[in-house]
């Protein structure tokens, strides 16, 4: 379940859920936290996609790209190369919680930030933006249905991704329930890290198609030092979900200097098929496009000396994996 996270803030009351949802004979509201929903995608799934991106995650990655979905609160991201210098996001805090580094760049006190937003506000080159919103069903839907006319022709669908949207399982659940229910008929997958208690999958399993599921490393230790917590779980839950009868792409993303170990990869082969319910391994080379955004979070990036695999280091990998007998693609 999603801790109650409630930011106290003027402008944050509209993120707020709504207390008059608990009202006696009133139906509760379901709500999520989102951070970004993105149209007209092209992988994550089968063909044309629309994938909202729950925010919060129970990992912390090294080489996370998307660092803006790690925590389930709302975060303020500053963008350098559209900020005027102003002062204006400075004055307009009333806890003196913008302040100035020693190399100029913007940073939110988290501490004292109540996430008012008035300093997204008075920011004139939008330099300074609040990330993450309380969503309703509804809500998510009627975007979603701005893609509908994509879904039939491709074989595309709904992916929800994150962060971890087993995070807030309930909020999946019913967002899978009522889209496979409505009038879109479309393909459903799940993007997991597994790290969730099997319960939340087990509740959104009725409802999707297809799991893409991350196996990042076999050794548990390695694991928690490379993403903060043990591979037990991811590793019974994927044995758990294949045996109940869940369709499964793993995802091995390939990091140079992490897991990237001939015994690493042949432990995964070994691993993976045991499972009845995989289709395919997709194998995903590390890139650093998530690089900059780590500064605009006010945090540093780990991996800074970490380039990409080279095309011969994977290919080998590839044809590693298939010697196991299994189907392999890169990327996806």
């Amino acid at each position: 379940m999603l801790r109650d996270i409630l930011p106290k803030g003027a402008l944050a009351l509209s993120l707020m859920i709504d207390r008059s949802n608990a009202r006696p004979g009133k139906e509760r509201v379901c709500r999520g936290w989102i951070w970004d929903i993105k149209k007209y995608a092209l992988h994550d799934g089968p063909g044309i996609r629309t994938i909202v991106f729950f925010k919060g995650c129970p990992l912390r990655c090294l080489w996370c790209c998307n660092p803006e979905s790690q925590l389930s609160d709302p975060e303020f991201v500053w963008l350098k190369e559209r900020c005027l210098a102003c002062g204006k996001c400075i004055a307009a805090c009333p806890h003196g919680a913008v302040l100035i580094d020693e190399f100029g760049w913007r940073q939110v006190d988290r501490n004292a930030c109540d996430y008012c937003g008035l300093c997204a506000v008075r920011c004139p080159g939008e330099a300074m933006n609040l990330t993450g919103r309380l969503m309703d069903v509804d809500e998510v839907l009627r975007e979603v249905a701005q893609d509908s006319a994509f879904y039939d022709r491709s074989g595309g669908g709904l992916t929800l991704s994150g962060g971890e949207p087993l995070a807030q399982e309930e909020f999946a659940m019913e967002l899978l329930r009522r889209y496979k229910q409505g009038e879109f008929g479309a393909s459903t997958v799940i993007e997991t890290s597994g790290a969730v208690e099997w319960e939340a999958i087990a509740l959104v399993l009725p409802h999707t198609d297809l799991f893409l599921y991350d196996i990042k490393h076999m050794d548990s230790e390695s694991h928690r030092g490379f993403t903060g917590v043990g591979n037990g779980r991811i590793l019974e839950n994927a044995r758990r979900l294949a045996e109940a009868g869940g369709r499964l792409v793993i995802r091995i993303p390939l990091i140079p200097g992490c897991n990237d170990t001939e015994e690493n990869v042949r432990k995964t082969a070994e691993f993976v098929r045991q499972l009845p319910g995989v289709e395919q391994v997709d194998i995903l080379p590390y890139h650093r496009l998530g690089e900059p955004k780590y500064p605009r979070l006010g945090r540093k990036y780990a991996l800074t000396r970490t380039d990409s695999p080279s095309g011969d280091r994977t290919g080998y990998f590839r044809r590693l994996l298939e010697s196991y007998g299994l189907r392999v693609g890169i990327g996806g």
